[in-house]
């Protein structure tokens, strides 16, 4: 358990959905961000710290692929930390972002189990610049 809570971002257009993953995350002790759209996101980041983020690949303006390359711009930190949501992962375009850009893919429909998991592993772990072995 860390001494302070982390805090995740979720960007998800689907109310009910952004809901469960809400509190799915907020049970796990971490403070949690979250946000409808790409530019709300993107807006939220410039006063608020993430340390990870969950982005819905389908959003009403901004693709969350696009909104993963700004967020990365903007907070390179992020790198490794992001995960894409997205029941078209074998769709072209997304398979072809992924090879560009790796990062962690969570189907739709998801355990919730899947998202605590992979949380787990990108908070908990020693940053890269302490370096691993």
């Amino acid at each position: 358990m860390s001494a302070h809570p982390f805090t995740v971002l979720i960007v998800e257009d689907e109310a009910a959905l952004r809901r469960v993953l809400e509190r799915a995350v907020a049970r796990e002790g971490h403070r949690v961000l979250s946000a409808a759209s790409a530019e709300t996101a993107y807006d939220l980041l410039g006063s608020e710290h993430a340390d990870a983020a969950l982005l819905d690949v389908r959003l009403p303006t901004m693709s969350g692929l696009a909104l993963y390359l700004a967020l990365v711009h903007r907070s390179p930190t992020l790198v490794g930390r992001m995960a894409i949501m997205t029941g078209d992962a074998d769709a072209e375009n997304v398979r072809a972002w992924v090879e560009r850009n790796p990062c962690k893919v969570l189907r739709k429909p998801f355990d919730l189990r899947e998202i605590v998991e992979w949380l787990r592993s990108v908070l908990e772990v020693p940053s890269r610049e302490r370096g691993n072995a």
